[in-house]
């Protein structure tokens, strides 16, 4: 393996991965939308977004968002309002209330694929301190006699896996404590409850000011 201290980096972007943030607020909430399908799915759109910030870490473009504040912020809040508005969607179940369905009704009325990688995917990539995390993150595991671009791509695979693992682990938790109750309104309160913390989260990006690592 050409990654310098492969070792200290499987480590240390497991534990990243494993610390909840805004992409496992994300998997709960559509998992609790609709069945472990679409939490796993969410997780799929949200791991492909990883192979565009190794991209931008390995041809230098991430460096623009640290040495541009206006850039810095206008991206920052275009990632936080859209956390923000997934939120709120998810928290208009809550004050609709619920229909009365089990969870396998649930799941099958609601499900859409596209959906859902779109969500996780926009979720990932307008997320700049994941970007600049990336940037910050990788270069210390590259090794300079071969290429930065595919080291890059390759420890976003490793972080794609792991983070696939981890994701579909607990939309599957979600989805078992789901058939545990099957209750609708229970279900309809976890979404609104996953859609205030996506709401704070987003409210959290918008007003930090540093560059702090952020899974």
């Amino acid at each position: 393996m050409y990654i310098q201290n492969i070792e200290a980096f499987l480590i240390a972007i497991t534990i990243l991965t494993l610390t909840p943030g805004i992409d496992t607020a994300l998997v709960i909430k559509n998992t609790t939308r609709s069945g472990v399908k679409d939490g796993c799915v969410t997780s799929f759109g949200i791991c492909s977004g990883l192979f565009i910030h190794a991209t931008f870490s390995a041809v230098g473009i991430s460096a623009i968002l640290l040495q541009s504040a206006q850039l810095f912020m206008a991206v920052k809040w275009v990632g936080a309002l859209y956390l923000i508005w997934l939120g709120i969607s998810s928290m208009k179940s809550t004050f609709k209330g619920g229909n009365g369905l089990d969870v396998d009704s649930v799941s099958s009325r609601t499900f859409s694929a596209r959906r859902a990688v779109r969500e996780g995917f926009l979720s990932n990539v307008l997320n700049p301190k994941t970007a600049v995390f990336y940037l910050a993150f990788l270069p210390q595991f590259i090794n300079p006699d071969y290429s930065p671009f595919l080291q890059s791509l390759t420890m976003a695979g490793i972080h794609f896996m792991i983070a696939m693992v981890w994701q579909c682990g607990v939309s599957m938790a979600v989805t078992s404590a789901q058939k545990l109750v099957k209750n609708s309104a229970m279900l309809t309160w976890m979404e609104g409850i996953t859609g205030s913390v996506l709401i704070a989260l987003g409210i959290k990006l918008m007003i930090d000011d540093g560059p702090s690592p952020v899974h």
